[in-house]
């Protein structure tokens, strides 16, 4: 089982850092800190890519993006890119940039502004192979066997959790941890009938030790379902429903995940219980505490 499981865990959708095609791809515009670049090259990507493109510009010189949002998530999984420790942050990227960069900087933003969220040009999810290649994920961890221990959508014995109320892991099975959110780890592990679940355990509740240091990085901002979506906690394989958010209804964007199409993690209720789920990206209207573009308001 636990061999299976391996194979199948480098295959699925794994949350929160490693490399898979966008690493491939390593950049969106790789000559943007080199050469000026043409309007023809950057319309060729669509006004969502245009943004990581933009933004790009200034990870390469360790910017620090809202942690949890979308930029914060995707540079993170890039092998070049190493936020800085500054707490000026934008004050101390910004001389880093040469007259090539911010020529481009101006230039991208004009290019996106004339899109007007049009959908046409090319995405960088193009580049996203069939399986489940990862941007931030799982790694195994050990934990000591003998163990039976319950899964919740949530970070909280109140949460909403799977199999009718009983959903749970043994540790004598394969786990992947992501990270910590508070005492909860958020794990992945494949279930009894095939599917996969993605939840909470509780630390306090595992005996040994957990080999596990990572601090999970939610933004934690309003959302709005635009069309009617599934919730799973099942993004990897089978896409089992929690339950359909209706269009309306209001949400909590957490982060998002990637593999082969992008995913957007959010917590919810469901019959009254807080619960933590995938839908697919796309399906929400997401108000940023900072917009994830805008939030770089630069000074040459």
């Amino acid at each position: 089982m636990r061999k299976a499981f391996v194979c199948l865990a480098a295959a699925l959708l794994v949350l929160l850092t490693a490399a898979g095609a966008l690493a491939d791809r390593m950049y969106v515009l790789p000559e943007s800190d080199s050469r000026k670049l043409t309007w023809e090259e950057i319309d060729y990507w669509d006004y969502e890519s245009l943004g990581y493109a933009f933004n790009e510009i200034f990870a390469r010189h360790g910017y620090n993006f809202n942690p949890g949002q979308d930029y914060d998530n995707y540079f993170r999984a890039m092998p070049w890119y190493t936020p800085n420790d500054d707490p000026r942050n934008q004050v101390a990227c910004y001389p880093k940039l040469n007259s090539v960069e911010w020529y481009n900087v101006d230039l991208i933003k004009e290019v996106r502004a004339a899109k007007k969220k049009n959908d046409y040009g090319h995405s960088i999810w193009d580049s996203f192979s069939t399986g489940f290649d990862t941007l931030q994920g799982f790694g195994f961890i050990q934990l000591r066997s003998g163990q039976k221990l319950a899964v919740y959508s949530a970070p909280s014995e109140k949460a909403w959790r799977g199999n009718s109320g009983k959903a749970s892991v043994s540790t004598n099975g394969a786990i992947y941890a992501a990270g910590w959110d508070g005492d909860w780890l958020l794990i992945m592990y494949e279930t009894n009938k095939g599917s996969v679940r993605v939840g909470y355990v509780n630390g306090n509740k595992v005996r040994g030790g957990i080999p596990v240091d990572v601090s999970l990085r939610f933004s934690h901002d309003p959302a709005t379902v635009l069309a009617d979506c599934t919730l799973t906690d099942d993004p990897a394989r089978s896409g089992t429903s929690i339950t359909t958010l209706k269009a309306g209804t209001q949400v909590t964007y957490l982060t998002r995940y990637y593999n082969n199409s992008a995913w957007d993690y959010v917590e919810t209720t469901v019959g009254g219980k807080v619960t933590r789920g995938f839908v697919r990206a796309g399906s929400l209207n997401v108000s940023y505490s900072a917009d994830p573009l805008e939030s770089i308001s630069y000074g040459k």
